[in-house]
């Protein structure tokens, strides 16, 4: 046998031994989410986006929005702030329990959310019921169960009907309130909003450089659009996430 074919044969062993010892490794890294960031990012797992424009910040009077402090009670009886969510990516919502219309879709569209980011210690929820009166910490933790959350870091929280109005209405800008002529006597935005690792408030831009501020949480990826015409945001708040994630 010449010298060169007996190259190819260690060559090929070589490759052959190499799939057998760590290839199963790496199968099984990926399985239990074992891949570090740096080497995610080598292989563009977490650089798969639509586009590679930055996040916008929120500015107001030329000064970035940050959210504002607040100190609530979550589904398991713990003082929650926002300090809680200091080094974390988070969505915010405002919602309630009995809620008969919005809520169960904005709440299913979040669990995606939360399973698409599974293990991420660096990503969280903040719900902030508008009916305390009602969804007291065991109200809100038997919800939390009925719903499939598993996120430690989704807090479901209760407190003042004021501090909470004015966190959605004035922190957020957020819509929330009471209206008697409406099915459960309360109405509020469908919308979600999202916050970096340093406490201020991100979205995407839209065809005008402005910044979008909210994301449409009602409509689900699945039915992509609404009677009226407006297309899903969950897509979009996944991949956002995703950026904030990788700053």
């Amino acid at each position: 046998m010449k010298k060169n074919n007996y190259s190819y044969i260690g060559i090929a062993f070589i490759i052959l031994l190499f799939g057998i010892i760590f290839i199963p490794k790496i199968v099984n890294r990926v399985k239990n989410n074992d891949i570090s960031r740096s080497e995610r990012m080598s292989t563009g797992q977490d650089n798969n986006f639509s586009n590679d424009e930055a996040l916008s910040f929120i500015e107001i009077n030329g000064k970035k929005k940050r959210v504002p402090d607040f100190s609530f009670t979550n589904q398991y009886g713990k003082i929650i702030t926002q300090d809680d969510y200091k080094g974390k990516v988070y969505v915010v919502e405002f919602f309630f329990t009995s809620c008969p219309t919005i809520c169960p879709r904005m709440n299913r569209n979040l669990i995606e959310v939360q399973n698409a980011f599974k293990g991420k210690d660096d990503f969280g929820i903040a719900s902030f019921t508008i009916t305390p009166e009602i969804d007291t910490p065991e109200v809100l933790k038997d919800y939390a169960t009925r719903y499939g959350v598993t996120n430690p870091n989704w807090n479901l929280m209760t407190g003042e009907e004021k501090d909470i109005y004015d966190l959605a209405n004035v922190g957020f800008n957020i819509f929330v309130g009471r209206n008697t002529e409406v099915e459960a006597g309360f109405e509020h935005s469908g919308d979600f909003a999202l916050i970096d690792k340093n406490g201020f408030i991100r979205s995407r831009s839209d065809n005008f450089g402005n910044p979008k501020i909210f994301y449409k949480g009602v409509i689900s990826v699945e039915e992509k659009m609404d009677e009226d015409g407006n297309e899903e945001e969950i897509s979009m708040l996944k991949e956002d996430i995703k950026k904030l994630l990788n700053e």
